[in-house]
C-alpha cells in the first residue's frame, strides 16, 4: 500500500511540472499571436489597403512595391554561358558580365526604394500646397449619376485639392473634383445634382482641412482660369499634315472660324468641348473624333503645312492640307475599362528590358482591349494612374497579359506565351538612367551623368538588355517579337498584330481611339536633349556587340532581325 501510495505522489508530482510547463507554452504563443497580429492592424491602418493575394513585403515605403510569391533573382539561365556569336574574347567578356546580372535585378527592384524617396520632390504631390481655384460644392456622383466624366486620378496617401486641379488643369478640364480622400475625378462640366454640404466630410489625405469629398460625393472645384492661348497642357500630339478631300469635314462635330486663328486656341476650343481631336484648316478650326478617313490618306512629306510657320495657313494652289493634332481630352469611346469577365487560364507575359517602353504599350494595350493588364511586381505609383491591375494578384487570370522585366528560365516557364517588346538599347539605356535619377517623368541633371555613376550603370545594365532578349528568344515557346521604334511609327498595324496575340476582338474605332489617345501621361515632356554624347568608344564597342549577338539570335528563330537602326556600321 505504501509502494502504491509513493508512486501516485511521483506520477502527481511530474503532472504538476509538466502542467507547469504547458501553460508557460500556451501563454507565449498567445503572446506571439496577439503581438503578430497588432503588427498587422498597425500595418493596415498605415496603408489603408486590402491585397487581394497574400504577398511577401519587399518595400514597405510610399512606392508600395512587392515581391510576387515565387519571384527568384538568380536567374537559371544565366548559371551558363549562353550560346553567342561573334570572337572568343567578345563571348567570355559577355558570359563573364552575365556573372553580375544574377545580383543585378535584385539591386534594381531594392533600388527603387531610394529612387522614390529621391525622386519625391520630382512628383506633384509633394509641391507646397496651396489653396487656388473656387470650390463649387459638393454633388452627387454615384452608379446611377456621375459628377464629372473625364480622367480619374488615384493618389491614397498623399492627394491634396492643388494636386487634383493641376492634374485636371493640364489634362484640359475646366472642373476638379475630389472623393473619398484618395480620387480625383477631371471633366468639363457637371452632370449630376447637389447634395448636402454636409455629405462632403473627408479631408484631403494630403492636405488637412480641405474638403475631399465623401462616400459617393464630389467636393467640386473650378479650376484656376488663365487667358485664351497661354494654357498649359499636356499629350498634345501632333498626328501630321494630310491632305484633305471633299468629305473629310464630314466626321468632325465642331467647325469655328477665326481671322487671326493659331494651333493654341484651336486645340483650346476643341478641348473646352471633351473632343479628343483638333483639326487645322487655313483659318478654319474642326473638332472631333479621330476619324478612319484621316488615317487611309497618307501623311503628306516635307512642311506643306508650315507649322513653324504662322502665316501659312495651309493652302497651296487648289489643294487644302489638314494639320492634325490629339487634345489632352482621353477619347471616350475607349476610356471604360474593366478587368477579364472571366478567369482566363492562360497566362501571356509582357516583357521587356527596363526602360524599354513597357508602361506605354499597357496603355495602348488598355485603351485598344478595354482590360486591365497586369504585373509581376507592384507599383503603387502606377496605380494611382489607373492601373487597377497592378493590385491584382499576378496569376489570377483577370488581366488580359502580364509586365514582366524576369528572364530566368523558372520565370519565364511560369507563362503560357509572351510578347517581347524590344527597344534600341541606346535610348534604353538613357530612358532607364533617367527614372533612376528623376522618375518616370524626368530627366536626370548633367552632374549624374558626367560622374561615375553612369559608366557604372552602363557596364551592369547594358549586359542585361542582351542577356534578357537572349532568354526569352530561347526559352519561350510562343511568342511575339514587338520593336519599340515600329510602334512609334506604324502604330495601328502593330496595335493590331499584338491584340491578335492577346486573342482580343478589337472593332478599328477602338483602335483608332488608341492612336489618337496614343501618348497617355507615360511620356516625358519635351524633347530635352543631352548637349553632349554619353557614351564613350569603350560604351559603343560592348553595345554594338550585344546588338549583333541579339539580331543573329532572332534570325536564328526564322524572325526578322533588329531594325536596321541598331545595326552598327
Amino acid at each position: 500500500m505504501a509502494k502504491t501510495f509513493y508512486r501516485l505522489q511521483r506520477f502527481l508530482r511530474r503532472a504538476r511540472l509538466l502542467l507547469l510547463f504547458l501553460g508557460v507554452a500556451y501563454i507565449m504563443a498567445g503572446s506571439v499571436l496577439l503581438l503578430q497580429r497588432s503588427s498587422v492592424a498597425l500595418f493596415q491602418k498605415g496603408t489603408d489597403t486590402v491585397l487581394a493575394h497574400p504577398r511577401a513585403l519587399e518595400v514597405t515605403n510610399g512606392g508600395w512595391r512587392y515581391r510576387r510569391p515565387g519571384s527568384r533573382i538568380t536567374e537559371d539561365v544565366e548559371n551558363g554561358p549562353l550560346d553567342l556569336s561573334g570572337s572568343r574574347a567578345d563571348q567570355e567578356r559577355f558570359v563573364s558580365r552575365n556573372l553580375k546580372i544574377r545580383h543585378l535585378r535584385h539591386h534594381w527592384i531594392q533600388g527603387r526604394r531610394t529612387e522614390e524617396q529621391n525622386g519625391v520632390e520630382h512628383s506633384p504631390a509633394h509641391k507646397a500646397t496651396r489653396h487656388k481655384g473656387t470650390y463649387i460644392g459638393c454633388f452627387i456622383n454615384d452608379d446611377k449619376q456621375r459628377a464629372l466624366g473625364g480622367t480619374v486620378l488615384y493618389d491614397f496617401r498623399k492627394m491634396t485639392s492643388s494636386l487634383c486641379q493641376d492634374t485636371c488643369s493640364e489634362s484640359g478640364y475646366q472642373f476638379a473634383g475630389l472623393e473619398y480622400g484618395t480620387e480625383c475625378h477631371c471633366g468639363n462640366r457637371i452632370s449630376a445634382p447637389r447634395a448636402r454640404r454636409e455629405d462632403c466630410n473627408l479631408d484631403c489625405r494630403g492636405e488637412r482641412g480641405s474638403p475631399c469629398g465623401g462616400v459617393g460625393r464630389l467636393s467640386i472645384y473650378k479650376v484656376e482660369e488663365r487667358l485664351p492661348g497661354h494654357r498649359t497642357y499636356r499629350n498634345v500630339h501632333y498626328h501630321g499634315c494630310f491632305q484633305a478631300l471633299k468629305n473629310t469635314s464630314e466626321g468632325l462635330l465642331l467647325h469655328t472660324s477665326q481671322t487671326n486663328l493659331t494651333l493654341q486656341l484651336c486645340v483650346e476650343t476643341c478641348t473646352d468641348k471633351e473632343l479628343p481631336l483638333a483639326v487645322m484648316r487655313r483659318r478654319d478650326c474642326l473638332c472631333g473624333h479621330a476619324s478612319s478617313l484621316l488615317k487611309m490618306q497618307k501623311n503628306v512629306e516635307g512642311h506643306p503645312c508650315g507649322r513653324s510657320n504662322p502665316t501659312n495657313h495651309t493652302h497651296h494652289g487648289d489643294k487644302d492640307y489638314l494639320q492634325v493634332y490629339s487634345t489632352p481630352v482621353l477619347d471616350s469611346r475607349c476610356k471604360e475599362r474593366t478587368f477579364l469577365p472571366e478567369r482566363s487560364t492562360s497566362l501571356i507575359a509582357l516583357s521587356s528590358f527596363p526602360g524599354a517602353g513597357n508602361t506605354w504599350v499597357r496603355h495602348l494595350i488598355e485603351l485598344a482591349t478595354g482590360f486591365y493588364t497586369g504585373s509581376y511586381y507592384f507599383d503603387g505609383s502606377l496605380y494611382n494612374k489607373g492601373f487597377k491591375g497592378e493590385k491584382d494578384y499576378w496569376r489570377s487570370g483577370r488581366t488580359i497579359c502580364v509586365k514582366t522585366h524576369e528572364s530566368g528560365q523558372r520565370e519565364m516557364e511560369m507563362f503560357d506565351s509572351a510578347i517581347l517588346l524590344i527597344r534600341n538599347p541606346y535610348r534604353c539605356l538613357v530612358a532607364e538612367f533617367n527614372r533612376k535619377c528623376a522618375g518616370h517623368l524626368g530627366y536626370a541633371p548633367d552632374t549624374h551623368w558626367k560622374s561615375n555613376e553612369w559608366p557604372e550603370f552602363v557596364d551592369s545594365y547594358a549586359s542585361w538588355w542582351a542577356s534578357h532578349a537572349l532568354s526569352w528568344l530561347k526559352f519561350s515557346s510562343r511568342l511575339l517579337v514587338v520593336h519599340y521604334e515600329a510602334l512609334q511609327t506604324d502604330l495601328l498595324p502593330q496595335l493590331k498584330l499584338i491584340t491578335t496575340f492577346l486573342n482580343a476582338s478589337v472593332p478599328d474605332q477602338r483602335l483608332l481611339c488608341a492612336e489618337s489617345n496614343r501618348d497617355g501621361h507615360f511620356k516625358r515632356p519635351g524633347s530635352r536633349g543631352l548637349t553632349f554624347d554619353p557614351f564613350t568608344l569603350d560604351m559603343r564597342t560592348r553595345i554594338d556587340g550585344y546588338i549583333l549577338s541579339v539580331d543573329q539570335a532572332l534570325r536564328d528563330r526564322n524572325l526578322s532581325g533588329l531594325p536596321q537602326e541598331y545595326i552598327p556600321r
